[in-house]
């Protein structure tokens, strides 16, 4: 600071503090919407948190913005806030002490953000509070002392982040925690004793994590095997044996440590120490070119030196973005996409030596963008957009040497932008649309004494000197003409620094501030204005405020339409640059001169349509550029001669509707319209009687005569209220004036220092700066014997002419604010020397005139009743909640609350004022008790207050395990998995594992309402629970028994009876003998005569001539197994089968000897074994999942020293050249689909990844070298292979049917052969054929159609008419003739009536729901509601309401386990009568 220079008093800051504070408090920040104490911002494009918030908010919603940091003061102040959302924006840093105003915040979310690093102690400062969700973040680590201080908290959410570390204690002081959610993170351990100390603990989840198994999780296994349904799901992913098992089913020998024990405590590693993972991190440097970065990467390694960041996609600089890096010294941010930078992102970087932002995209610099680099030398601007700078941008970089501006859209500079630049060597300003007028000619002048520019900076306007270098133009040629642009004279700032005001609309130089109710101008208009609009508002007196000085391109005000009465003189001081002011439509008056000061350039006056009774010779003083005038539809009765001689440049005046009294003062009017060219209108007198409607400049100047009675219009004289005033002395002393009176006449010349005049002994504290504005007459004031300590620097500018001051008996505080007076008063002697100070002590009883000016000083803050004079509010004097308003002159006015009144606020209505019943409650007056209250709680609360919540979950009806939470006078049930409902007594997924009704293997199918079981053959009930008695209705014969079995019935025939139903009788006579007689045809096979010879009709799963082999098996899965013998066995072999389950595992094959292999199920995949003895064995997979429940071919080809495997007819895979020869001989004993409980397979034992050994599932058509094994015969077992497959699932085209013992058929569609309709077959010509009364006879690869009697045509579809139908009309059908030769309509599918003309309609229902699909252990759900429709309504006749109109569509499915998969679906659309199905 420079010595003896003014500097600015703390104790004044404070207070202007304060009075934007309490402004604050009354407002609502711009864009959000306040009701009572809740703040709504959401989803308003904040970038920060606004500014604005009312201290009384108890509630502030900032959800679904774009605010990237939280600083230290964004929530300083507001005290009462109870809870802040903060959800869905970009935050990725919390400054300590953020939160430290807000202890009574109760609830806190800043889930779905961008944080990483979670600050120690950020929470200290609220103890209230009780949830906390700070889920879906980046957050990397729990530090140990994260939530220090929240003891209260009940529900801490921290799931989907990536943490990876927590400390040891970090939750230690969370006694009363509930909920905690760690889950889908990276952690892979849990300090020991982590959860030990949250007795109230009830939902804990843990599940997709990283947990490592070893001896250090034990504890947690012990713990929640305690806590039995805890933590589901929580399980190990390491080390790879237990990857997969829950931890609380783990023992604790099996928690096992290989390295050294932990012993330390537990600390995490700064997340500040790592590297972006798509950058390079070497020698302090950080690399991150070409990497398509959308944003500044944060926690950055802290001791970096250089970061590279060019050639990325960055939109934005957020604040902060580089301060914790101290030592930076090079930043490149060039060819990115920067448009917006915040003014704190290179704050503190003082090592900072080259900072490249080049090729962006950057329009401003903001104030402060470079302030505090004073080390830089290098700053690259260049190829960006930047149209403006201020003076004062690179005030704090005397080290640069080399500055590029070039390429951008500057169009001027301020002098002294490159002032502060001392070591500058090179200057790039070429490519810029200079404007090379006046404003710029100190640039020629600095360029030509400092020649450093060296890109060969030119003009671009004007035309005169366009393509000139600006360092060669000479100085003279910088001339202005007053058309510039207005953002050349702005004085170093920037056009983007003018903010709209509030609510008002902006575009270009035009501010819209019309219709909305506003009582006054709004402040800080912007100084670009030349348009202003203040129409349509509730503005009553203009007053003078100065606004229109500041606004020096200002051309037009629209005032129309206000209800301005007054209109102070000097309102419009400074407006001389308006060319046009409208004032239509308001009250005014009384015009009188001094109300237009100021507007000497005004061409264009408005005043129609007020309520202006007379206009005197001094009303248009000044305003010699008026060329319109309109007085149109006033009340003026008269016009003073003279009233328009000021106006020089007049030529239209708009007299008309007005009540004109033609009389002798009236006379002039009529000659100076006839004389003078201005076009008026034709204005007519309305009285006397005699002249009404006769055109003023038409009635003879006789006539205009006077009854004696003034009509005149002459300026009334103005006084100021409780004064007196004689000529120019105005007298206002002992009055009790608080304040100086409003209303002095600019003309006067004295305020006496006599005793008992003028404004002498009154009580004035506080004096406007502007109060004695425009008194330039005035001689002598006196202000003594008030109550005054301080005067506002400026505040004598206007007294000219003044010649005596006296301050005399005033409290005077002498410090640097009142400097100025000492030396104002010094200087014209104009103070006698009877003003003395009072304050501070060192100052006390010292003259103002005789004190050095170096002993007003300021130290420390000033006395708040000091400053309190001018700034009552800072006081407070509002009480209950009252708002203070001050003004200028030192008084105030409270706005009391309801309930309230008195000067202050103080005096309460009555007692329930206050509203002291919360919650809803009733307050009544006890009678006789001044002050007392009681109050009536609604149901749920008590207390005095009704403060007390009832606990409604005492008594509850929640079922199934559901957790009941307390409400108001109710309570909520918050429902178990698969539960919903008020009290979870409905089950949401009926059909969900664990929850399945349906029996005996049948299907469960959700339906919108309920679910349906889809019985299996043979089975009935709602369940399928019943096995439905096929002998109801049997087809025995001959008095057979009939024996039930689950979907069929046998016969038990009478002796000498045969046939399935009994129905061959004894025979009588052998007549002939049979070749089947002596044909022995085994396991239940019929025999058949083909040409004459007997054959065996194998039933489903056996083979051979005589059926005799089972070829097809199901394997039950209970320890079950068949041996193959093993005479054919060679050492080179090759075994085939075919096999088909919808498990995941299981043994397929398994060959024991000394050198054992095997061939199992796994995983859904075909997996080879070798070396089982070893660990791990030797293994190789299938590609293929063959878990699907088709039949797929599995081969095993051992051959010298190579096992292969082959899947599907597919690529082999093979175990590679082995080490030696797997063995194969007379002693290799082979089993299929299980293997003996005997023999010890150790590397096949069951474990978590391998359930059971044993297979579920069909094997058929088993092949050692080419030669069909029979599953019959082989030893086997426990009862656990049944002949045949049982599985409908391996009739994947064709039709499924139950054939009892022998398993399954198929009925294989059209193209489709074989026992399970694999094969394909070529299509006959009569597949799909259209005859329909007809058969179908192939001819080559066409075919027609040879109809039965009665039908004709090419599809025999057409009848051939009888007799009796000739002339019977049938519409939508044919006539058929009845048995008594009657003919009638039959009518076609969906039509009835007797002539078929009625149409049959069903109408479908409508549903639109999630579907649903079960996965082995995980459930699916749909991503999105699937509509269809179902068809449940009725048809006449014979037919049924079915789906008529489908259509395919594609439907997401996203899984339990995080997977997801599509599926083409087919579902109904419409609906209609068609033929039932069989």
């Amino acid at each position: 600071m420079v010595p003896g220079a003014p500097r600015v008093r703390r104790g004044v800051l404070a207070a202007l503090c304060a009075l934007l504070c309490s402004a604050a408090v009354r407002g609502c920040p711009h864009k959000c919407s306040c009701s009572g104490s809740h703040v709504d911002c959401q989803g308003q494009g904040f970038r920060t948190v606004p500014r604005g918030v009312p201290r009384s908010a108890e509630r502030l919603d900032l959800d679904r913005n774009n605010i990237t940091r939280i600083t230290k003061v964004d929530f300083s102040g507001i005290k009462n806030l109870r809870v802040l959302h903060l959800e869905n924006n970009q935050i990725s840093v919390i400054e300590r002490g953020a939160f430290q105003d807000l202890k009574q915040l109760e609830r806190l979310r800043l889930n779905r953000n961008k944080l990483q690093v979670l600050p120690e102690l950020l929470f200290q400062s609220t103890p209230k509070l009780g949830r906390l969700d700070l889920s879906e973040n980046q957050i990397q680590a729990i530090p140990r002392k994260a939530f220090r201080g929240i003891t209260a908290v009940k529900n801490l959410q921290l799931d989907s982040n990536h943490i990876s570390c927590i400390e040891d204690g970090a939750f230690r002081a969370l006694r009363d925690l509930e909920i905690l959610t760690l889950n889908n993170n990276n952690i892979t351990l849990i300090p020991l004793s982590s959860f030990n100390h949250m007795p109230k603990l009830r939902t804990l989840r843990l599940h997709s994590n990283n947990l490592h198994c070893d001896c250090h999780l034990s504890w947690l296994s012990d713990w929640l095997r305690q806590r039995r349904g805890l933590a589901p799901f929580t399980q190990c992913m390491a080390p790879a044996h237990m990857r997969g098992l829950n931890v609380p089913d783990v023992q604790k020998r099996d928690f096992i440590c290989t390295g050294p024990a932990q012993s330390e405590p537990r600390t995490c590693v700064p997340q500040g120490a790592v590297c972006p993972t798509t950058c390079t991190c070497n020698n302090n440097i950080v690399d991150c070119r070409r990497k398509g970065l959308t944003e500044i990467p944060a926690n950055l390694p802290e001791g970096i030196m250089e970061i590279r960041l060019e050639q990325n996609l960055i939109k934005s600089i957020p604040p902060g973005a580089f301060s914790p890096y101290k030592k930076l010294k090079r930043i490149d941010l060039s060819k990115n996409q920067i448009s917006d930078i915040a003014e704190d992102a290179f704050n503190g970087l003082r090592s900072l030596t080259s900072l490249v932002l080049y090729g962006n995209k950057i329009t401003e610099i903001p104030k402060g963008l470079f302030d505090g680099l004073v080390s830089l030398q290098l700053l690259l601007l260049n190829a960006n957009k930047i149209n403006c700078l201020r003076v004062n941008t690179f005030k704090d970089l005397q080290s640069l040497s080399l500055l590029s501006l070039y390429d951008n859209k500057l169009q001027t500079i301020s002098k002294g932008l490159f002032t502060p630049l001392r070591s500058i060597k090179t200057l790039h300003l070429a490519q810029n649309p200079f404007m090379c007028d006046c404003h710029l000619k100190w640039l020629a002048d600095y360029l030509f004494e400092n020649p450093i520019e060296t890109s060969g900076a030119r003009c671009s306007h004007p035309r005169r000197l366009a393509n000139k270098r600006i360092s060669q133009v000479k100085s003279k040629k910088f001339r202005c003409t007053g058309t510039e642009d207005y953002r050349s004279r702005l004085s170093g700032e920037c056009f983007q620094d003018l903010v709209c005001p509030e609510r008002c609309r902006c575009e270009g130089t035009v501010v819209d501030c019309s219709n909305l109710k506003l009582t006054r101008i709004p402040p800080h208009i912007p100084e670009h204005t030349t348009d202003l609009r203040l129409n349509d508002n509730e503005i009553s007196i203009l007053e003078t405020t100065g606004t229109f000085k500041k606004l020096t391109n200002l051309k037009k005000i629209n005032l129309s339409n206000n209800k301005l009465r007054d209109i102070r003189e000097g309102a419009f001081e400074g407006a001389g640059g308006v060319m046009e002011l409208l004032l239509t439509g308001n009250k005014l008056q009384a015009l009188h001169g001094r109300m237009f000061k100021g507007l000497t350039g005004l061409k264009t006056l408005m005043l129609r349509s007020n309520q202006i009774t007379c206009v005197d010779n001094s009303t248009f003083i000044g305003l010699s550029s008026v060329r319109l005038l309109s007085l149109f539809d006033n009340r003026i009765s008269t016009i003073a001669p003279g009233a328009f001689s000021t106006l020089h440049s007049l030529s239209t005046i708009n007299l008309l509707s007005n009540p004109y009294v033609c009389d002798c003062n009236l006379a002039w009017l009529g000659q100076w319209l006839k004389k003078t060219r201005v076009v008026s209108g034709n204005p007519r007198c309305q009285k006397p009687a005699f002249l009404k409607e006769i055109p003023i400049q038409d009635v003879a100047t006789p006539d205009f005569t006077c009854d004696g009675r003034d009509n005149g219009c002459m300026p009334v004289p103005r006084c100021p209220d409780s004064c007196t005033c004689s000529d120019t002395v105005v007298r206002c002393s002992n009055r009790g004036l608080h304040s100086l009176p409003k209303g002095i006449p600019k003309d006067t010349t004295e305020l006496p220092v006599c005793p008992s005049s003028i404004l002498s002994y009154n009580q004035i504290r506080c004096i406007p700066v502007h109060a004695f504005d425009g008194l330039h007459s005035l001689r002598l004031l006196t202000l003594h014997g008030n109550d005054l300590s301080t005067i506002p620097e400026g505040a004598f500018n206007h007294l000219t002419s003044l010649s005596h001051l006296a301050l005399g008996a005033n409290p005077l505080y002498c410090d640097c604010d009142l400097r100025w007076l000492s030396q104002w008063v010094k200087d014209g002697f104009k103070e006698p020397g009877i003003a003395r100070c009072t304050g501070p002590p060192d100052m006390a009883d010292r003259l103002l005139l005789t004190t050095p000016l170096n002993r007003f000083q300021c130290k420390g803050p000033v006395d708040i009743n000091l400053m309190s004079k001018c700034a009552p509010c800072l006081t407070g004097p509002c009480q209950n909640g009252g708002s203070c308003v001050s003004d200028a002159s030192g008084s105030y006015h409270c706005t009391c609350p309801f309930g309230f009144k008195g000067r202050n606020c103080e005096i309460a209505l009555n007692a329930c004022v206050s509203l002291p019943c919360t919650n809803g409650g009733t307050c009544h007056l006890v009678p006789g008790q001044e002050g007392q209250f009681s109050c009536v709680c609604p149901a749920g609360f008590e207390g005095q207050h009704c403060e007390i919540n009832l606990d409604d979950c005492e008594d509850n009806d929640c079922e199934h395990n559901s957790t009941c939470v307390d409400g108001i006078n109710n309570y909520t049930c918050v429902c178990a998995t698969n539960y919903r409902g008020d009290l979870c007594e409905e089950v949401i997924d009926p059909c969900l594992q664990g929850f399945d009704p349906c029996q005996h293997d049948s299907k469960c199918v959700p339906l919108s309402k309920g679910y349906r079981c889809e019985c299996l053959p043979g089975y009935v009930g709602q369940h399928c629970e019943q096995d439905f008695n096929d002998c109801l209705e049997n087809k025995c014969q001959h008095g057979a028994e009939c024996v039930d079995a689950i979907n069929g019935y046998t016969c038990v025939c009478k002796t000498g009876f045969s046939g399935l139903f009994c129905e061959n009788p004894p025979p009588m006579i052998l007549l002939q003998t049979s070749p089947c007689d002596d044909y022995d045809c085994q396991n239940g096979a019929q025999c058949v005569l083909a040409n004459g010879e007997p054959v065996c009709r194998c039933l489903p799963g056996f083979t051979g001539n005589k059926c005799h082999k089972m070829a097809t098996a199901h394997f039950l899965g209970k320890e079950v197994y068949v041996e193959l013998p093993n005479d054919k066995i060679q050492p080179s072999v090759h075994i085939a089968l075919q096999m088909a389950t919808d498990k995941d595992n299981g043994i397929l094959l398994y060959k024991e000897d000394h050198d054992p292999l095997a061939l199992e199920l796994y995983q859904g995949h075909i997996r080879l074994i070798y070396d089982i003895a070893k660990y791990p064995p030797t293994t190789v997979y299938s590609v293929e999942s063959v878990n699907d429940g088709l039949f797929h071919t599995v081969e095993l080809l051992i051959q010298n020293h190579t096992l292969s495997l082959v899947v599907d007819m597919g690529t082999p895979k093979s175990l590679g050249k082995l080490p030696r020869q797997p063995t194969l001989d007379h002693n290799t004993q082979l089993f299929v689909g299980g293997v003996p409980a005997l023999i010890g397979a150790s590397g096949l034992r069951p474990g978590p990844d391998r359930p059971s050994q044993s297979f579920n599932g069909c094997i058929q058509n088993v092949q050692v070298n080419g030669e069909l094994q029979d599953l019959g015969g082989s030893p086997r077992g426990p009862d656990g292979v049944l002949p045949g497959c049982h599985s409908c699932s391996v009739c994947a085209p064709g039709t499924c049917k139950q054939d009892g013992e022998t398993g399954v058929s198929c009925e294989c569609p059209p193209g489709q052969s074989g026992a399970f309709c694999e094969q394909k077959t070529s299509p006959s010509p009569c597949q799909g054929s259209r005859c329909v009364h007809g058969h179908c006879v192939p001819k080559g690869s066409s075919y027609s159609c040879q109809c039965v009697e009665g039908f004709m045509g090419q599809f025999c579809d057409r009848r051939v008419e009888p007799p009796a139908c000739r002339g019977q009309h049938c519409g939508h059908g044919e006539c058929r003739v009845l048995d008594n030769g009657e003919p009638v309509c039959q009518c076609q599918q969906g039509y009835t009536g007797p002539t078929c003309q009625t149409v049959l309609t069903c109408q479908g229902e409508q549903f639109r729901e999630q579907l649903k699909r079960h996965l082995g252990n995980k459930i699916c759900t749909s991503t999105s509601k699937v509509q269809r429709v179902e068809c449940p309504r009725a048809c006449h006749g014979s037919l049924c309401c079915a789906p008529t109109k489908s259509r395919r569509r594609k439907v997401t499915f996203k899984c339990s386990d995080g997977t997801s998969f599509s599926e083409e679906l087919e579902t109904a659309v419409e609906c209609g009568c068609t033929k039932c199905p069989v």
